[in-house]
C-alpha cells in the first residue's frame, strides 16, 4: 500500500519574481479590468504574456479556472498558474479556500515538488491576512489529497510529497500569514484524515476498527479520553437501537465516547458541548435491501462518525478551552439470519420504544440511543451529524448539507460556522406536525414517515431524544461524496463537516 500524500506548508519572505519553485500560483478575477501589482510584474517579465492571454480570451478567471504560463530566465519559477477568483464582489474566504486546492490538485497532476502561493494579492485588504493564511492552507490540503492506498501498481508516477510556501515579500503580512496557516494545518490535516478514513471500504474499517481508531487518537492526546461500550455493555445499558442494527453482522456494534478534556480553567465557563455522528461502517439496507447500483459507496455511510473523529483530533491539539464529548455509534447493517427485522419493537436507551418498518432507516436508530446517552451526560448543547436520508439529498442536492434544530440561537451559531468554514448548510423544518407523522400506533415512534418531507420527519424523530439540551442535526447525505471529476478534488469522500465542526467549536469556545 502506498503512502497518502504528504504534504508540508510554511511561509515564507521572498521576491514574487525572483522565487525558485515548480509552479507559483496568483489569483486573478474575472472582472478585475486591470492587473494587480503582483501579476503586472510577473506579466512585465514575461513579455505580455498574461496580458496577452486575458486578451485574446484564453483565459476568463472564472471561478476555480486555471491555465499555465512556462516562465523564463527572467523570473524564477519554472510555471506561472493562473488560477480563476470568479467576479470580485462575489468574493468569500472560501473563494481563496477553493483556489488554493484548484492550484494544490493542478500542482500534483504536474508532480511538481514544490508550489508557491501568492493568492492573496488579488483580494487586497478585503479579509484580514491570517484568515487568507488558513483559507489557503486548509484548501491546500484539500485539493493536494489523493487516495490510492490500495493500489499496488499504477503508472501515473505521482509523487509521495508536495512542499507548499505561502510567500510574499512584505515580512509582515508574511507574519499574519503563519498566524492562519498554523491552524489551517491543524483542520487541513484533521480532514485529510477524516476522508481517508472514510474512503475506507468495508472489510478494513468495521465498527471495532473505529473503535481502535479512537483509542489510538486518546492515547496519543493528554486531552483525550476514550470509553467504548462492547456489545455486553450496550446491552447491559439498555441500547437496543444500536443492537438492533448490528444484529444482522459478525462485526459487533460499538459505541464510542471520547472526551476531550483541556488544560484550560476557562472551560468550564463555557458550555459542555456533545458532537454525535452516526458511524454505519457499510449499510446494504439490512432485509429493506438496497438496490445493487451504487451499493459500494455505502461504506460512507460512517462519514459522520469519521467527521467526529477528526474534529475532536484538532480540538485536542489545538487545545480549546472547551469540554467537548464525541459520541460515535457505529454498526454494521448487514442481512443475515440474525438481522432485526421489519415489524420488530425496539427499546432505546431512555426507554422510548421504535417499531421498525424499515430497516434501511436505520440511522435514526442508532443514533437515538447516543443522542439519549448525550442528553444523560447533562450536555448543554448537542450537535449531531449523519448521512441520513437519501430525501435531503433531493431537497438540496449536493451543494449543502440540511441543518435542523430546536434552538433558533444554536441553529444561527452553526450557520454562522459554516459560512466561515465554506462547508454550507440549509435551515430545514422538524416541528410537531413532521413529528406526528412518526407517531407509531404500537409502539412510541415508528422509524420511517410519508414518503414526503423525509428529512424532515427524520430530524423530527431524533428530536424526540435530546431531552431538554440544544440541538441541531446536520443531515449531510450528498455533501458526503465527490462521485465524478471535480476542479479542485477527487473523487470519493469530502470529509464534509469537519472544517464546520471544529470552526463552530473554535467559535464556542471563543464565545463570552
Amino acid at each position: 500500500m502506498k503512502d497518502i500524500i504528504e504534504v508540508e506548508l510554511k511561509t515564507r519572505k521572498a521576491d514574487f519574481c525572483k522565487n525558485k519553485t515548480d509552479i507559483l500560483a496568483v489569483g486573478l478575477f474575472s472582472d478585475a479590468g486591470k492587473l494587480d501589482s503582483v501579476n503586472s510584474m510577473l506579466n512585465d517579465k514575461l513579455d505580455g504574456a498574461i496580458q496577452q492571454l486575458l486578451k485574446i480570451g484564453d483565459f476568463k478567471a472564472r471561478d476555480r479556472a486555471c491555465t499555465i504560463i512556462y516562465g523564463n530566465e527572467k523570473i524564477g519559477a519554472k510555471r506561472i498558474m493562473l488560477v480563476g477568483l470568479g467576479e470580485k464582489k462575489k468574493a468569500t474566504l472560501d473563494t481563496i479556500r477553493k483556489a488554493a486546492a484548484v492550484a494544490a490538485k493542478k500542482a500534483v497532476d504536474l508532480k511538481a515538488k514544490t508550489l508557491s502561493l501568492a493568492l492573496h494579492n488579488a483580494f487586497g485588504e478585503s479579509f484580514d491576512l491570517s484568515a487568507i493564511g488558513q483559507a489557503c492552507t486548509e484548501g491546500t490540503y484539500y485539493g493536494s489529497y489523493r487516495y490510492d492506498e490500495y493500489v499496488t501498481e499504477s503508472d501515473d508516477g505521482r509523487l509521495g510529497s508536495l512542499a507548499v510556501e505561502l510567500i510574499d515579500s512584505d515580512a509582515n503580512k508574511v507574519k499574519k500569514l503563519n498566524q492562519g496557516l498554523n491552524t489551517g494545518t491543524i483542520i487541513g490535516k484533521a480532514q485529510s484524515y477524516a476522508r481517508t478514513i472514510a474512503n475506507r471500504p468495508g472489510n478494513v474499517i468495521y465498527p471495532e476498527k473505529i473503535a481502535g481508531i479512537a483509542k489510538e487518537l486518546s492515547r496519543k492526546s493528554k486531552n483525550l479520553s476514550c470509553t467504548i461500550f462492547d456489545d455486553k455493555q450496550l446491552k447491559a445499558k439498555g441500547m437496543g437501537g444500536i443492537l438492533a442494527v448490528g444484529s444482522g453482522s459478525v462485526h459487533k456494534p460499538v459505541f464510542i465516547i471520547l472526551k476531550n478534556k483541556p488544560s484550560s480553567k476557562k472551560a468550564n465557563s463555557v458550555p459542555t458541548i456533545g458532537i454525535v455522528g452516526k458511524a454505519i461502517t457499510f449499510d446494504s439496507g439490512g432485509l429493506s435491501l438496497k438496490p445493487a447500483a451504487n451499493m459500494d459507496e455505502m461504506k460512507l455511510d460512517k462519514s459522520g462518525g469519521i467527521a467526529i473523529l477528526a474534529a475532536m483530533k484538532a480540538i485536542a491539539e489545538m487545545d480549546l478551552p472547551i469540554n467537548v464529548y464525541g459520541f460515535i455509534p457505529s454498526a454494521e447493517n448487514l442481512p443475515s439470519g440474525s438481522s432485526y427485522r421489519p415489524g420488530d419493537i425496539v427499546t432505546t436507551y431512555n426507554g422510548k420504544t421504535i417499531e421498525v418498518q424499515n430497516t434501511d432507516a436505520e440511522g435514526r436508530i442508532i443514533l437515538s440511543d447516543a443522542l439519549a446517552y448525550a442528553a444523560k451526560q447533562k450536555c448543554d448543547i448537542i450537535v449531531d451529524m449523519a448521512t441520513l436520508t437519501g430525501a435531503c439529498m433531493v431537497a438540496l442536492g449536493k451543494y449543502m448539507a440540511g441543518l435542523m434544530g430546536n434552538d433558533d440561537e444554536l441553529m444561527k451559531q452553526v450557520q454562522k460556522a459554516s459560512e466561515e468554514s465554506g462547508e454550507k448548510v440549509w435551515p430545514m423544518p422538524s416541528g410537531d406536525e413532521y413529528a406526528e407523522e412518526m407517531k407509531s400506533k404500537i409502539a412510541d415512534l415508528k422509524n420511517i414517515g410519508s414518503k414526503w418531507g423525509g428529512a424532515c420527519t427524520a430530524a423530527a424523530f431524533l428530536k424526540q431524544f435530546v431531552g431538554e439540551s440544544k440541538w441541531a442535526h446536520l443531515d449531510v447525505a450528498g455533501v458526503d461524496l465527490i462521485s465524478g471529476p471535480a476542479d479542485y478534488s477527487v473523487e470519493g469522500s469530502t470529509g464534509f463537516g469537519v472544517r464546520l465542526l471544529i470552526t463552530f467549536l473554535m467559535n464556542m469556545a471563543n464565545s463570552k
